[in-house]
């Protein structure tokens, strides 16, 4: 089963009002009161499974890198590397050549 979208109460009425999901407050609000034609609250019944629980979604998981020892000890099977913001031009290049090589998925 697929989530539904949740979107703020009223967001399409207002347009200072952004789509993200606020928890509605109000005393007499329909949504928070459930009622079957208003849109879907998030709940706990909506959740990932377990199995795909902090997966990208690519299905591997997310894994940072700063140097080359941590991109080969990566298992290309179930993770992907991401390259740290702090890594320069130069190495960025060696590790992504290396990564190829290696068979790793780069992320970024």
């Amino acid at each position: 089963m697929r989530k539904p979208k949740f979107r703020r109460q009223e967001w399409h009425r207002y347009k200072k009002l952004g789509q993200k999901w606020r928890k509605t407050r109000g005393k007499t609000s329909k949504t928070r009161r459930y009622e079957g034609r208003k849109p879907a609250m998030p709940t706990i019944g909506y959740c990932s499974p377990k199995a795909t629980k902090g997966l990208h979604p690519s299905g591997y998981q997310d894994v940072l890198v700063c140097n080359l020892n941590e991109l080969e000890k990566l298992d290309p099977a179930t993770q992907a590397g991401r390259i740290s913001s702090t890594v320069g031009f130069k190495k960025r290049e060696v590790m992504l050549q290396k990564a190829k090589e290696l068979g790793i998925k780069v992320l970024n």
